[in-house]
Order: C-alpha cells, then structure tokens, then sequence
C-alpha cells in the first residue's frame, strides 16, 4: 500500500505540473482548471489513497463498477462523474452514487436521468456530450450528440425536474474533420460552450482533454480535464 501511495503521489504531481504549466503557458489561473481523475478498472483502495493526497473529483465510465466502488467510498468527499455510455437501464443505478453525468446525448436519456434524480430526490449535474465526429441526427462513434442537436438537448435538460444543466464535454475523435487534431477539437467546443451560454449562462462548465492531450484542453480554455492513465498507470487489461 505505501509502494502505491508513492506511486500515486508521484504521478499525480507530475499531472499537477503538466496543468500549471500549461495553464501558465496559456495565460490562465491554476485554479480555473479541475482535474479529474477516472478511476476505471482501479480498485477502491486506489480512490482511498488519491482521496488521502487530495483527489476530490473522481470518474468512471461503467456501471457494474462504479456502483460497488462508490459504495465502499460513501464516507469520502468525494464528487463522482459518470462519463460512459450510459444505456437507460443503467440509469437508476448511476443517479445513486453519480453527482455528474457528462455523457448526456439524447432526450431519451434526459428523461430517464430525470425520473431517477427525483424518485432519489437528488440534483444530477448534466454535460451535454458533444460528437464532433457525427452527422447531423447522428451519434458519435465514441457517443455524443451532433452539435446540431446541442441547443435541443440543453433545453430539455433546462425543463426536466432534477436535473441541472452545467455544461458540454467532448473525446476528441477518433476519425472525421478533427481526428488527430486535438486543439482545433477543443477549440471549436469552446465555441459550441460560448453559444450555449449565450441562452444558460450557468451552463459553463467544459470538460474535454485527458491524459495524452490535457494541454491542448487547457490552452483552448476547457475548466475540467480528465485523466487516467497519466495518474494512475497504464489500465490492467480486461478479462
């Protein structure tokens, strides 16, 4: 446990580095970015340890283990993001223990996130996934609405009881205009958070960037990054 506390202390100074010096570079506040970390595949042991060096924002992206492993957390401060596909069926589950979904990409989901929040009687943080892969009325490969759709979607979040529109998030994607273009990705979500807020000025919240590309997220302005491996190492595979 001391070799993993040790480990995590180190990685998570390195990512806190890379954040000021790139919000440094950009001109910004170190405090105008938040780091996440995703905690995917790693047991709860390892949310203990990041939450004794002073992790408060957690992520996971799969039900089946982010339910137990919020569980054995409950007692810890600790606000968690739910940034997978999320099937309606998981929904219940997910607005137990979720403070944040950041995967939020059609009405359908919006509707059922909200009849959860309510019968919990909870407010769930809402992030409209943004695809920039995707043709208009389509998803993304990795989810996410087509940025057509954004307004839609944040007007149905907006009415829908329990739920608290904070902004947009995107993966930057792997195929179309922005693949392998991870700055021009982030920026143009930046646009899509400038027009949003124009109709929710509450709604500013931008989350986008992770381990491989966190700079570029911080240059074009995103308030949260996402990062995994560069903390936590690199995932053990899955059976």
């Amino acid at each position: 446990m001391t070799d993993r506390r040790t480990e995590l202390a180190a990685n998570l100074a390195q990512v806190e580095e890379r954040i000021a010096s790139a919000c440094a570079a950009a001109g910004r506040e170190r405090g105008e970015v938040t780091l996440i970390v995703v905690t995917k595949t790693y047991p709860a042991s390892d949310v203990r340890i990041l939450h004794e060096l002073g992790v408060r924002q957690v992520a996971e992206n799969r039900d089946q283990d982010a339910a137990p492993k919020a569980a054995a957390c409950a007692d810890l401060s600790l606000t968690w993001h739910f940034v997978g596909q999320l099937q309606t069926n998981k929904v219940r589950s997910v607005a137990g223990y979720a403070d944040v979904v950041q995967s939020v990409d059609r009405v359908r989901l919006v509707t059922a996130l909200s009849a959860a929040a309510v019968r919990g009687e909870r407010e769930l943080g809402c992030l409209i996934q943004v695809a920039l892969d995707a043709e208009s009325g389509e998803r993304g490969d990795r989810g996410g609405v087509a940025p057509d759709a954004i307004e839609e979607l944040a007007d149905a979040v907006e009415a829908a009881p329990g739920l608290r529109l904070d902004g947009l998030m995107t993966v930057a994607p792997l195929a179309g205009p922005y693949a392998g273009r991870q700055r021009a990705a982030f920026d143009r979500l930046m646009e899509f958070s400038s027009r949003l807020r124009g109709n929710h000025p509450a709604a500013n919240m931008v989350s986008a960037g992770m381990s491989a590309d966190l700079e570029d997220a911080v240059a074009a302005g995103a308030t949260h990054v996402r990062v995994g491996t560069a903390v936590l190492g690199v995932r053990p595979r899955l059976g």
